[in-house]
């Protein structure tokens, strides 16, 4: 290998490390993308002269860039930001799908006694990857609602099809995919309160638990009120948190919620938004889809920051958000989201909790808050209902 490539690689696992140093701050996070997308063209510059094709070779990789080409395209247009977190699991599947058959066709090469220096990373990567594309093909089954249950998602350990070809720049990039991956699964868990063998085998959200919850509610009922008396609430109210859920990310009403937010400060009434780590789908997604809407970045507070906040709101808005608020984490013990951390929303003077329906959320328990004295119920889509609210506080 040429010092020439050496400094190519070497220049884009540079690149790769601050593409992903800017990801981390929805500020940094476009610029980011370009970043990253530079070191894997100066990778692919790097590798490709070093290639020898034959005719079929050729044709094989140039259909593949097209077909690569045309869905990553067709992606990234068409896909709403509801569907990232199905997106990722699929873009994760699919390389530890390839890193499993690049290793495979390596393999091969060598015959039927390969050594052992050869073997162990080939093994290896056929292992790791095959687990990662079945892993993240049930993650989005499951996320896309084709199968029930909880979402699974292994790392990838693409870095090991770069020791099988002796790849420093797949070396690099497949560590990262794998870092990343494992800091992703372990803020999930730490966000719902549970180890990662717990996530991973512990089969939170059952299905039976659903009927329990629907048990549990029978001969409970609840409060609703009209978009007017909502919206004369929020219009006199001098706080309120609103906490986004999955029920605002699927209606598409995070320019709803801005509208609202916008109207209720021109009346002088302070507004921030409670973000739970698992607020969407999975770490960063509510942040990104709010960011969408223009919403100031500095109104966004996370979970630690916004908790002791709730006790001084005069209102929190609950806008289809479930199992992040639910007081049984708290107070349940042998509840599936026992020990999970969640949004103090059950300390606010009045909660307003918008939902389409009184179905349980995604651990498929029944949330008490509903229940509560200061809860009162708007049901209906997030976005139809907020902009409702909308014109009720004006009209207030």
């Amino acid at each position: 290998m040429t010092v020439a490539i050496t400094l190519a690689y070497l220049l884009a696992a540079v690149l790769f490390i601050l593409g992903l140093k800017q990801l981390s701050s929805p500020k940094g996070a476009r610029n980011g993308n370009f970043t990253a997308a530079a070191g894997m063209v100066v990778a692919l510059g790097a590798t490709v002269p070093l290639l020898h094709f034959t005719s079929a070779g050729l044709i094989i990789t140039g259909i593949g860039i097209a077909i690569g080409g045309l869905v990553g395209t067709v992606g990234a247009r068409m896909v709403r930001m509801t569907a990232i977190p199905q997106m990722v699991a699929l873009f994760n599947g699919v390389g530890g799908g390839a890193a499993a058959l690049v290793a495979v066709a390596e393999l091969l090469k060598f015959g039927v006694h390969p050594q052992f220096a050869v073997l162990f990373p080939s093994v290896f990567s056929i292992v790791i990857g095959s687990i990662s594309f079945a892993g993240s093909a049930v993650a989005f089954a499951k996320l896309q609602e084709l199968m029930t249950g909880t979402p699974i998602t292994y790392p990838g350990a693409v870095a090991a099809s770069g020791f099988t070809l002796n790849n420093f720049a797949l070396i690099v990039a497949g560590t990262l995919v794998g870092a990343s991956g494992s800091l992703l699964t372990k803020l999930m868990s730490d966000a719902m309160g549970r180890s990662l063998g717990n996530v991973l085998f512990g089969a939170f959200g059952q299905a039976h638990t659903a009927a329990t919850a629907a048990a549990g509610a029978q001969g409970r009922s609840v409060r609703s009120a009209s978009a007017e008396d909502l919206g004369t609430l929020l219009a006199y109210s001098q706080r309120v948190i609103i906490v986004p859920g999955y029920g605002l990310a699927v209606a598409q009403a995070q320019h709803a919620a801005r509208e609202l937010a916008d109207v209720l400060e021109k009346r002088g009434v302070d507004v921030e938004y409670a973000i739970h780590p698992v607020a969407g789908r999975m770490p960063g997604h509510m942040n990104v889809l709010l960011a969408e809407a223009n919403v100031p970045y500095e109104q966004l507070k996370e979970m630690d920051q916004v908790n002791d906040d709730f006790k001084n709101a005069d209102v929190a808005l609950i806008v289809g958000a479930n199992d992040v608020v639910n007081p049984a984490a708290r107070n349940t013990p042998g509840s599936p989201i026992y020990g999970m951390p969640i949004l103090n929303a059950d300390q606010a003077k009045n909660i307003i909790f918008m939902k389409r329906s009184m179905r349980p959320g995604f651990a498929g328990i029944d949330n008490d808050l509903m229940f509560g004295p200061n809860t009162v119920m708007f049901f209906g889509d997030a976005k139809d209902s907020l902009t409702k609210l909308v014109s009720a506080v004006k009209a207030a």
